[in-house]
């Protein structure tokens, strides 16, 4: 039977054809003799590339690599095998089409005499969609016959025609923009927070080719989703020329790799995407190392050795046994690196302790902005200053802390200082390696506590930004709510809500409220003579111009 199963690799195959006859019949005898599953894997010049051997009712397929075709094509391998029961095609059978993006999957039934009999073909079909109930058939093209001479299918020009149809889709999708493309899951049944993650998506710079939601209470232990969404997933992906998963959720490092490998999806999380964010927009060089430091603690876990094989001696004379693998190196070089960049932002920490105990000494007044992010921190700092530090409507769009000093003819000076956005949950990574920056909040006389009047999470949000106070041991530090945007709401609400906060209604945008804004400041921190002076009207220029970058008397960043 061995000899049997290793002269199917000599057998060809046709283009036009799923399978021969002679190929059919072999399959089926050597299948009824054992009692097993038998199946080939082939390639599109007829080649038999695997021949398989399973049980009575499944059938592994061997590692056929976790690369896909290009854009528009499929694997070029089709799989061909037997049942011995006489079922059709099953839900593995479909899925293993559709997560190896394969040619086709045949199934070939064994007839009682041990013969070929009915044969059942399946071919993806790219402009399939998913049915009410979330069934998956709409996404493939069957073939029935009652055996392999009646099959009316040229199974070339077939292939041929649905690549031509999956690359009509994709056309435009991808190939005409630098931008990666995702496809974003949500998992959370949150809508809020998924609306949340859209924006996140969109402050990295990807574009977003497609959105699928699964509300799960427990998502599945291995790949996040079942393996019906999967391929759901995966058909999705194709159409849209989607080559990135973006979660809305922190993934296991080992949930990452799985999903990975069973839809070729380059997998992101929540955590990931954040840091990704962070990445780009650090430009100092304390930033980008807190950034780089972050970054390399999320990747420690998840670094995966891809080839076992590379495994080597790295002893010299008497070494024992196999020395650390390519894996190990990685990881040891990705230790030094960051015990490097921990010593490396502590120098930096001590040069900052330092500009705060000058600060100290000069008993200059420090504001500290804070909220969650996109509440308009960075436009309300340029409203009371005159500056131009770059604010968007984005999340995260201020990542270095800005400080202004403004200087008074009279009535002396205040150090005004924009830090990072917060976000609910924010990463853990993310916030160890900011910590030694979010403490420079722990001098200010009083914290700005900026939120947007207008969104309707603006509880939610708030107490976010409370919640990281508290973990931060800044809790105790006089706050004043600033309601930003109030000129997106009505009058009334936009007071009611100055009152339940006890806070100030402003608009920077529109440079309104900041004279009312100043009073509050005043009364916040218990001075008697004004911090900034009256001045006659908000329309005229009623914030002096901040001292130019790198003259004296301005607040080191």
């Amino acid at each position: 039977m061995r000899r049997a199963l290793e002269r199917t690799y000599r057998r060809r195959v046709a283009p036009s054809e799923v399978v021969s006859p002679e190929l059919a019949r072999h399959l089926a005898e050597v299948s009824g003799q054992l009692g097993r599953q038998v199946g080939v894997v082939v390639s599109r010049d007829g080649a038999i590339r695997n021949v398989v051997v399973g049980d009575a009712t499944t059938l592994h397929l061997p590692d056929v690599g976790r690369l896909r075709g290009g854009v528009g094509r499929f694997r070029g391998l089709r799989l061909v095998h037997t049942h011995l029961r006489g079922e059709p095609l099953s839900a593995d059978d479909l899925n293993d089409l559709a997560l190896l993006r394969l040619d086709a999957v045949a199934m070939i039934q064994v007839a009682p005499e041990g013969g070929a009999g009915r044969i059942e073909v399946a071919l993806l079909s790219p402009a399939g969609k998913a049915g009410e109930s979330g069934e998956t058939a709409d996404f493939f093209r069957r073939f029935e016959a009652r055996d392999v001479f009646t099959l009316d299918l040229d199974f070339e020009a077939e292939v041929r025609a649905l690549e031509a149809e999956l690359t009509r889709l994709t056309r435009g999708a991808a190939g005409k923009t630098r931008k990666e493309r995702a496809l974003v899951l949500g998992v959370t049944p949150d809508d809020e927070r998924f609306a949340e993650m859209l924006e996140l998506v969109a402050a990295a710079g990807v574009e977003i080719a497609g959105q699928k939601r699964q509300k799960r209470r427990r998502v599945h232990p291995k790949t996040v989703f079942g393996k019906g969404k999967l391929t759901e997933i995966v058909f999705e992906s194709m159409r849209r020329g989607a080559d990135v998963a973006i979660f809305d959720i922190d993934l296991k490092p080992a949930q990452a790799r799985a999903f990975e490998d069973a839809t070729g999806l380059k997998a992101i999380d929540r955590t990931q995407l954040i840091l990704d964010i962070f990445a780009q927009r650090a430009k100092s060089r304390d930033g980008k190392l807190q950034v780089e430091l972050a970054q390399l603690r999320y990747s420690l876990p998840r670094l995966t050795d891809k080839d076992a094989g590379l495994s080597r001696l790295t002893g010299g004379i008497g070494g024992r046994g196999p020395g650390e693998t390519v894996m190990e190196i990685g990881r040891r070089r990705l230790r030094d690196r960051i015990r490097k960049l921990e010593g490396q932002i502590e120098k930096l920490s001590k040069q900052r302790d330092l500009r705060r105990r000058r600060r100290r000494e000069e008993r200059i007044p420090i504001l500290s902005i804070i909220g969650y992010t996109n509440a308009g921190k960075s436009t309300l700092l340029n409203a009371l200053t005159r500056s131009k530090v770059e604010a968007a409507d984005q999340l995260f769009m201020t990542l270095d802390p800005t400080s202004r000093r403004l200087r008074f003819p009279r009535e002396g000076e205040v150090v005004i200082t924009d830090t990072v956005g917060f976000i609910s949950d924010l990463p853990a990574d993310l916030l160890t390696a900011f910590r030694a920056t979010l403490e420079e909040l722990a001098d200010a006389d009083l914290l700005l506590h900026v939120v947007d009047v207008a969104d309707e999470r603006l509880e939610e949000k708030k107490r976010s930004v409370e919640r990281l106070l508290a973990e931060l041991d800044l809790d105790e530090i006089p706050r004043l709510v600033v309601l930003n945007k109030a000129d997106l709401v009505p009058a009334a609400e936009a007071a009611a809500l100055a009152s339940r906060h006890q806070g100030a209604t402003v608009s920077a945008a529109k440079r309104r409220g900041l004279k009312a804004l100043v009073v509050a400041a005043e009364e916040a921190m218990g001075r008697r003579r004004p911090l900034m002076r009256d001045y006659e009207s908000e329309s005229e220029r009623t914030f002096p111009e901040p001292i130019p970058s790198g003259k004296k008397g301005e607040a080191p960043n």
